[in-house]
């Protein structure tokens, strides 16, 4: 059975989409720690990530990096953080979560609740700046 991330990835689930390739998907997470928080994951469906092959791990931290760039100017932070943790889908994926303390990466707080506009306003930020990277 397909996991939730590869129905998304497939637009079975809408999501608010950031970037793609045809290795990648990244979407802003439905149940965020910070505005702008981000899921990576790759379209190939591998349970945990360090069982992917080497290039496709390597280049699911470029593609990562061009994520958190692209959030780090969109959304005003002193970081973005990276965390795998990888229990809640059986589908590898990267957290990107813009972050101001080490206390923004407790995975166990309180979610954000954002509107649709507010997803919506992040998501279109955050892929103008990957525009403007892509062209740098």
């Amino acid at each position: 059975m397909a996991s939730i991330f590869t129905k998304i990835i497939q637009g079975d689930i809408p999501c608010y989409k950031i970037a793609e390739n045809d290795m990648f998907f990244a979407f802003l997470d439905i149940s965020p720690q910070a505005k702008g928080h981000t899921l990576v994951v790759p379209k190939q469906e591998v349970d945990k990530l360090f069982d992917l092959d080497e290039s496709t791990y390597q280049a699911l931290m470029l593609f990562s990096r061009k994520i958190a760039l692209a959030i780090a100017r969109a959304i005003p932070c002193n970081r973005v953080g990276m965390s795998v943790i990888g229990l809640e889908v059986p589908h590898a994926h990267v957290h990107l979560i813009p972050i101001n303390s080490i206390g923004d990466m407790d995975i166990s707080r309180q979610k954000l609740a954002l509107s649709p506009s507010e997803f919506e306003s992040i998501a279109v930020a955050i892929q103008k700046e990957i525009v403007l990277i892509s062209k740098a």
